[in-house]
């Protein structure tokens, strides 16, 4: 891992530095441009106790996404519709990306899957929101394939027919263990290398959801990718994989924000697009995360793991973004490993760095949110949920 001049660290494969410290400059030149695209998706993954932080029970978990995504789009205000949930530590990265958004001058698309209700602010349908949340993975049968291909067509309609750059940022409890499902079904062994926003993975119980997941799917030696997502995935893995090839189609540069449920994604493309035009494909596409993340270097294993599967060169950027001047508690948790990531924290954060801002200005205005957010009630109780 080395550092650019704005020190935003370069992860992955490190042959011809200069050409990556070029293509980071087709980013800088496009900030401005960017169509920053936040997909919330349900699964009855995020149901089994202990799969994930991003809320304190599974009850609270329904709601987390929708949370997420209102307080992206209009940050801490008394008029807001969901609370979002209590954790047992730090909070919502939709913080960092409420906040980097609005001094980068971006206005997020919202893409809700699964969610069971129309969000009353600004987004966009894919799909009949009457068809819920995606099985959990367990059952071997996370969505019916009919479901899988709509959700992959339209992302790939809208990623065509795109004419700027995009980014893609996900909010979907429960999703880092779909993601491990993915990649296992592909062959590649990474119950050590998934994140987690807990603060100690739970490595075994992952284990044991996707081998159940897996044997149950019993898939064929003849499977692809959208087999793989109704067999084990969730909707955002559908929808993500069409937007992603439809934008490389459309010769756009690619954001993927987030850590090993981007990497899932870029599996299942690299998959479905078989031995065509691979290096092409991946030239302009970045995975974007948060510098706590990457601590541990499991997520820089995991993005060589697929360099060297697919024979590609992916780069991965990691925001400099950091809390240790913060003496709120909330943002100091991230400092020991709690949350990491979410939301496109990662790399929307990326994208207001290469527009000029200093990390004491994102730290500022992030303690400014999170006194108001508490002032207004805008976080659950643990009697609320």
């Amino acid at each position: 891992m080395y550092s650019t001049k704005l020190e935003i660290n370069v992860f992955g494969n490190q042959s011809n530095k200069k050409s990556k410290l070029n293509r980071i400059e087709i980013l800088k030149k496009n900030i401005s441009n960017f169509k920053i695209f936040l997909v919330i998706a349900g699964t009855d993954t995020s149901q089994i106790p202990g799969i994930s932080a991003a809320g304190i029970n599974a009850k609270s978990r329904r709601i987390t996404a929708l949370a997420d995504a209102e307080f992206l789009l209009k940050g801490a205000s008394k008029d807001h519709k969901y609370k979002l949930p209590l954790l047992n530590a730090g909070v919502t990265p939709a913080l960092i990306s409420h906040v980097c958004s609005k001094l980068i001058n971006v206005y997020p698309v919202i893409v809700p899957l699964g969610i069971g209700v129309k969000p009353y602010f600004n987004h966009l349908d894919v799909e009949d929101r009457d068809l819920g949340p995606s099985n959990c993975l367990t059952t071997g049968k996370s969505m019916p394939k009919e479901r899988v291909i709509n959700l992959y067509e339209r992302g790939l309609a809208i990623g065509q027919s795109s004419k700027q750059p995009i980014l893609i940022s996900e909010s979907v409890p429960g999703g880092t263990t779909t993601a491990q499902a993915v990649m296992e079904a592909f062959g590649l062994r990474v119950s050590n290398l998934v994140g987690s926003s807990l603060f100690k993975a739970p490595i075994k119980l992952r284990r044991k959801v996707v081998q159940k997941g897996l044997l149950n799917a019993n898939l064929k030696t003849d499977f692809d990718s959208l087999d793989v997502v109704a067999s084990v995935g969730d909707p955002f893995q559908a929808f993500s994989m069409g937007l992603l090839i439809g934008a490389r189609l459309a010769n756009q540069p690619v954001i993927l924000s987030g850590g090993s449920q981007m990497m899932a994604v870029i599996l299942l493309a690299l998959e479905f697009l078989g031995a065509k035009n691979k290096d092409d494909f991946i030239e302009d596409v970045f995975v974007a995360t948060t510098g706590w993340l990457v601590k541990d270097n499991s997520l820089n294993d995991l993005l060589n793991l697929i360099n060297e599967k697919y024979d590609v060169k992916l780069l991965g950027l990691a925001s400099p973004l950091n809390f240790k001047s913060s003496t709120y508690k909330e943002l100091k948790d991230y400092e020991i490993g709690h949350v990491k990531e979410g939301v496109g924290a990662g790399g929307i954060s990326i994208l207001a760095f290469l527009n000029g801002f200093k990390n004491c200005e994102i730290v500022s205005l992030c303690q400014q949110n999170l006194e108001m957010m508490k002032g207004l009630g805008q976080i659950s109780l643990e009697k609320d949920c």
